[in-house]
């Protein structure tokens, strides 16, 4: 539960799923290899639970790679066969490399190590008590290879294409498994109408946002911008201002973000903080993949 800060916890303190199941007085049966059939027979839905041991990330603790265990993905291959719903919660302190259990399991929740309550807030989330609002703060990569893998890359002279000598993999994609900011709910959000304007020395950036789900929740509205044009090369996007908007179900808001001209500026050679004239794009989404863009030249 409390990952690489076990050392530090008091581990009698620790609330696991499991301990959070009984005080809501859900069954539990052990289930191994050769008994998961019978298991299956009287379950709706299966929750397993994958990724990282307490002392397999954090300091000290670098891996080669990070795929899921063969161990544990056994098992999960063993419980989908079951034909049963299957629900992936993940304990990691890195972002790892699962594109087996994102092809496969339909419910994936990303825990880290949440620390002492771990088990009672999982089953808020399981059960559908809280909604989910949370975004990755880190890139998934498909593979282990395609890292280091972050969203505000600098750009390439050859992005990936069709064409043989482009910059990509012949044995992997070019995109990430999950990209930065990434983050689904129990509703969906609908964007549109984005708008920018400068007013002085500071960009008003605006979009609408529509809960166009069933249930009321919380959508975490990221703005990103690109300095086209700038002397230096600049990564293709940066996270310059997020808000989480409350919104009920059917209900539209727009956000706007007011971002001063200082903050898009940048060091040059000489140590000398800058800004410059040129083009700026700017984007609003759920995602630093899934976004609005409009660009204003100034």
């Amino acid at each position: 539960m409390t990952g690489a800060w076990a050392i530090g916890a008091d581990s009698g303190s620790c609330v696991s799923i499991l301990d959070a199941c009984k005080e809501r007085q859900i069954s539990y049966q052990e289930g191994t290899e050769e008994n998961i059939n019978e298991v299956a027979k009287s379950s709706d839905v299966l929750v397993v639970v994958l990724g990282e041991k307490k002392d397999e990330s954090g300091e000290a603790s670098s891996r080669a790679t990070i795929n899921i265990p063969h161990g544990q993905i056994a098992l999960l291959k063993k419980l989908l066969e079951t034909k049963k719903p299957v629900v992936a919660i993940l304990f990691n302190g890195r972002p790892l490399a699962i594109p087996f259990v994102a092809e496969n399991v339909p419910a994936i929740l990303e825990a880290w190590h949440l620390g002492v309550e771990a088990g009672n807030a999982i089953l808020d989330i399981l059960f559908g008590d809280e909604i989910p609002t949370g975004k990755l703060t880190m890139t998934f990569p498909n593979a282990t290879g395609q890292c280091p893998m972050y969203y505000a890359h600098i750009n390439t002279g050859r992005p990936g294409g069709k064409s043989k000598f482009t910059s990509k993999y012949i044995d992997a994609p070019v995109e990430p498994l999950y990209p930065f900011g990434y983050g689904l709910s129990y509703t969906e959000y609908e964007y549109s109408e984005i708008s920018v304007q400068k007013n002085g020395d500071v960009y008003e950036v605006c979009a609408k946002v529509k809960n166009i789900g069933e249930r009321d929740g919380e959508e975490i509205v990221q703005c990103y911008v690109r300095d086209v044009a700038a002397l230096r090369v600049r990564p293709v996007k940066e996270l310059k201002a997020f808000e989480k908007v409350a919104l009920k179900v059917g209900e539209e808001k727009k956000v706007r973000f007011t971002i001063p001209k200082k903050e898009l500026g940048y060091y040059n050679w000489n140590m000398e903080y800058v800004t410059e004239l040129g083009e700026y794009v700017f984007y609003i989404g759920g995602n630093s993949k899934d976004c609005l863009e409009i660009s204003i030249k100034d």
